[in-house]
């Protein structure tokens, strides 16, 4: 789904290494997980149990795969947000940037644009909000199709 992959968690042993020194062990379900995962860069849970359907590559059900897809997003392996439908999606790269959103397709996309993030993040460092503090920024271009795909 998405042409931007990350470059920290590509390689499956950093992966291993990672939920290691976090206590966890690299089960069979978490990298058929994480296989899944950067095949499909944002993704939510039922296209991840879907795609290791497909493969194979482990028994898994929907509320496990979305267990450790939520503890990856804890530990900044991934990142989360909420479609507007009230569907949690995943996102293989954590890093702050701008996602192209359509509702009616569930299709996440990165966009790139470090000027529009800077000016954002600069501006948000500069104001308070009584009673909260901003733990990231997170904007997601809503958007509609306006061609059909090409086969």
């Amino acid at each position: 789904m998405s042409s931007s992959q990350p470059h920290t968690w590509q390689d499956a042993e950093a992966l291993k290494t990672v939920l290691k020194d976090k206590g966890l062990k690299a089960t069979r379900q978490r990298m058929a997980v994480h296989e899944a995962m950067m095949e499909l860069g944002h993704a939510s849970a039922d296209q991840v149990r879907e795609f290791i359907s497909v493969k194979q590559s482990a028994k898994v059900t929907t509320a496990s795969v979305y267990n450790i897809l939520s503890q990856m997003a804890l530990l900044g392996i991934y990142s989360h947000r909420l479609s507007i439908g009230g569907k949690m999606y995943f996102d293989v790269n954590p890093t702050t940037k701008l996602h192209l959103y359509d509702p009616e397709t569930g299709y996440y996309a990165d966009l790139e644009d470090e000027e529009i993030v800077d000016m954002v993040e600069t501006r948000f460092k500069r104001r308070r909000f009584k009673g909260y503090k901003v733990d990231r920024i997170d904007i997601q271009v809503v958007c509609h199709q306006t061609q059909p795909k090409k086969k």
